[in-house]
Formats: C-alpha cells, sequence, structure tokens
C-alpha cells in the first residue's frame, strides 16, 4: 500500500461518524425492560378488569341488617349495570320491579329485572324472559335474599332461583310433564317452598308446592293466570283463587276449605291473610273504585269493609301485606292511556295488569281510619309491575331514594377494557417505529450535551 493511499483511507475514515455502540445496547436494555413493564401492566388490568366483570363464587355474604327500607322512587336502571350475580353482591333486596320503557327490555323484547339493595340505592339487574312481570310471575323472597323468575332454554322450562347475598343459583321445576311454561308466584314465609304455576297443552294451568330441596306435590286445582297466591303467615296454608273459587289447602295439598266470591271480588294479594291468620283479605271494585274486604277463611262469610280508605282512578289493586302500624301496603296500577279496554267493567285480572293496559305502579300506605291512601312509592312511566320483600312491608320503614343515572359499572369496566386493548394494539403494531424514535431523541440529547 503506498503512502499516498493510505493517507486517503485514513481522511475517509475520519469522516465517518462513530457508532454509539454503548448508547445503542443501554437503548436496547430499556427497549426491553419498557416491553416487559408494559406486558405486566396490561395482564394486570385485564386481570382486574375480568375479574371484576365475572361472577366469582366465594365471595363473604352481605349481613340482612335491620335498615331494610322502601324507596319512595325508584328508576330505570342505567345502562351497563351490574348483574345479579356480578360483584359486588348486592346482598338482600328490598324492591323489584319489571316494565317497558326504555332500558327495561333487551333482545327481542325480553324483560329486565331490576333491583334494588334493601338500604341503600344500589341496582342490579337480571335478564329474563319476555313479559316477565314482578309480583305476578317473578317473586322475591321475604327477606328479599333470593329472586325466583322463569327461565327456557334448549332442555325446557325451568325456574331459577338466584341468590343475591351469594350469586350462586340452583334451578327447579313442578316435575309436571309436557308443560309449555313454569312460573314462580309465591315463596312461602320461611323461604324455602315456592308455589309453581304450569302453563300445560291445550290451555290448562296447574299448581304445585315445590321446595328447594326438590320434593314436589301437585295441588288439586289451579289458578288462573294472573291470581294471586297467598301463604298464611305461619306458612301452614295457603290461598289461592281459580276462576271465581278461593281454595286453601295445607303444604300436603289437602283442600281444607272453599268458597265461591262474589261478581266484583278477587282474592287481594300475597298479603292477603291477616296478620294473626284468621281472616283473609280480598278486593271489591265499584268501577275503578277498589276496596279492600275481610272473609272467613273456612267459610268465605263476608266480615264486612276494613276501615282503610278506598283507591280509586286505577286498573287494580294487589295487596302486598301489613306493616307494624296495621296499615295495608298496596300496589295501585295506574291505566295506560292507550288502553283500549275498559276497567269500570269487568275483567280478567290478567288483562288488567297486561303491558299494554298499565302506565306506571305505585305503592300505597292504606292507614286505619285514615281518609286517603299515602304514596309511599313512585316509578317512571312504563315501570308496570313491582314486588316488595315482606320485610320491609312489615318494617315499615321508607327511606328518601335518589336511583342512579348515566351509565353503570359494566359500562366503563368495557370501555376501560376496549381502550386497554385498542392502545395496546397500536403500541404492537408501531413498537418497531416507536422504539427508534425513543432512541433517536435519546441520543440527540446526548449528543447536544457533548
Amino acid at each position: 500500500m503506498t503512502s499516498r493511499l493510505r493517507d486517503s483511507l485514513r481522511t475517509a475514515a475520519s469522516d465517518v461518524p462513530a457508532y454509539p455502540v454503548y448508547e445503542k445496547a443501554l437503548a436496547t436494555a430499556r427497549r426491553s425492560r419498557r416491553r416487559t413493564a408494559l406486558a405486566a401492566m396490561a395482564a394486570l388490568v385485564l386481570t382486574a378488569l375480568a375479574g371484576a366483570l365475572l361472577p366469582a363464587t366465594g365471595s363473604s355474604v352481605p349481613a340482612a341488617g335491620t335498615d331494610a327500607a322502601l324507596p319512595d322512587r325508584v328508576g330505570v336502571p342505567p345502562r351497563g349495570s351490574l348483574h345479579a350475580t356480578d360483584r359486588p353482591r348486592i346482598g338482600p333486596s328490598s324492591v323489584i320491579f319489571t316494565g317497558r320503557a326504555d332500558g327495561m327490555e333487551w333482545a327481542n323484547e325480553h324483560s329486565i329485572i331490576a333491583i334494588v339493595g334493601a338500604d341503600s340505592d344500589r341496582y342490579r339487574i337480571i335478564k329474563g324472559e319476555a313479559d316477565t312481570r314482578a309480583g305476578a310471575n317473578t317473586v322475591l323472597s321475604p327477606d328479599g335474599r333470593q329472586i325466583a323468575f322463569s327461565e327456557l332454554d334448549s332442555t325446557g322450562p325451568r325456574v331459577r332461583i338466584v341468590d343475591l347475598a351469594t350469586g350462586d343459583s340452583r334451578t327447579v321445576d313442578s316435575g309436571i310433564p309436557n308443560t309449555v311454561q313454569v312460573v314462580p308466584v309465591a315463596w312461602s314465609p320461611d323461604g324455602r317452598t315456592l308455589v309453581l304455576r304450569d302453563t300445560l297443552p291445550p290451555n290448562d294451568d296447574a299448581l304445585s308446592i315445590v321446595t328447594l330441596d326438590g320434593e314436589r306435590i301437585r295441588l288439586a286445582e289451579a289458578g288462573e293466570p294472573g291470581s294471586p297466591v297467598a301463604f298464611s303467615p305461619d306458612g301452614a296454608r295457603l290461598a289461592f283463587q281459580s276462576g271465581r273459587n278461593v281454595s286453601v289447602v295445607d303444604l300436603a295439598g289437602r283442600r281444607l276449605s272453599s268458597f265461591t266470591l262474589p261478581p266484583e271480588t278477587e282474592l287481594a294479594g300475597k298479603g292477603a291473610w291477616s296478620a294473626d291468620g284468621r281472616t283473609l283479605t280480598m278486593t271489591r271494585h265499584e268501577g275503578m273504585r277498589w276496596s279492600l274486604r275481610r272473609v272467613d277463611p273456612t267459610t268465605g262469610r263476608d266480615l264486612g269493609a276494613l276501615d282503610v280508605p278506598a283507591v280509586s282512578g286505577v286498573t287494580a289493586i294487589r295487596l302486598l301485606g301489613w306493616s307494624a302500624d296495621g296499615s295495608a301496603r298496596v300496589v295501585a296500577y295506574q291505566p295506560a292511556a292507550t288502553a283500549e279496554v275498559r276497567f269500570d267493567i269487568f275483567l280478567e285480572m290478567e288483562q288488567r295488569l297486561a303491558y299494554a293496559n298499565v302506565s306506571t305502579v305505585q305503592v300505597l300506605a292504606l292507614g286505619r281510619g285514615a281518609g286517603t291512601p299515602t304514596t309511599l312509592l313512585t316509578a317512571p312511566q312504563g315501570v308496570i309491575a313491582i314486588d316488595v320483600a315482606d320485610n320491609v312491608i312489615r318494617g315499615g320503614q321508607v327511606r328518601h331514594a335518589n336511583p342512579p343515572t348515566a351509565f353503570g359499572p359494566r359500562f366503563w369496566l368495557w370501555t376501560g377494557l376496549i381502550t386497554v386493548l385498542l392502545v395496546g394494539i397500536v403500541l404492537y403494531r408501531t413498537r418497531e417505529k416507536l422504539a427508534l424514535w425513543l432512541d433517536d431523541q435519546r441520543v440527540s440529547r446526548r449528543q447536544a450535551a457533548d
């Protein structure tokens, strides 16, 4: 090699910028640590979100407490409300309701069952079948801890029971073959027994007593759709209406008595038995004015009107039970302006309570000797059926309510999850460009500092 060539090569080499080996190695190490940290963070976020959304078992059981009270109003559950099996568990409920208001239905006009906490405005939902009606074919246990509702899938009709304190659920059925539909209509006072109504072809109904342990007793007669079933306070007897007849049976299905109701008279509701179990309560209506009367459960003899105010301008009333102060607590069904039937003439109870014929519901107190009913609970238009826990009725407490609005926790959880996933996808797809850009910025800063 000549000296001239050697000098030329040295000159060319001196013009080549030095490769920052050390800086590049540090940048690569930092990039690896960042990726590991981001992956770990994403995994933690996804695990936390999934844990919040999935109904895991083994959580603590909220106590029933002594603060259970009736809210003075209810609202449509926010979109994205937690489900009854989501955590944190809601625990015992004071009120459940259903309807056709915006947000109260899901796919193919199936009903959403709204659940309100026993002592606060915590809301949960259950996605039910079409035409679900709280208090008629979806019932809240006396202590507010369990909800029974109908369910239909590829295995056939059945009744599902959800424990609101644990999130656990089970199914029961009547065991009657060829049933088209089975719905729960009443709980026993101890919450261990259900009465189910089966719809059988071509157009028959059958009532059955079913324990949560699986024992089944089919009753001799069937109640009409929409007719209430009432357990006596000691749980030893139950009364139900079939046509114009009321039957009283024991838990073995033996008929203890039966009598015929006069016109315009109905079994009052799940709270039809008096607190001492000595009389039954009936509703009687004259036009759209409804009043309560007592009868002897053995003979059906009319014992006279109760000293409580009548309720006017409604399609029907249902007696929920008796408060500690002796007042009757009833659901009043307000007529829909678009109803195509008249309510001042004879109508089956099923028609009076139909979705199309009710605009909203109220819970009223009918005090002894009072001149007018007292409104305890109001609901939005489109809430057309409601059930209240027996312990809330007996306790008589009413609280000021502030139902939740806007969006529920599930909406924000899913929004957060989707946001994390989208950001993760963008970062992953641009990871090389982003890493190079960050390295270039770091090298530029170092060179500028030197």
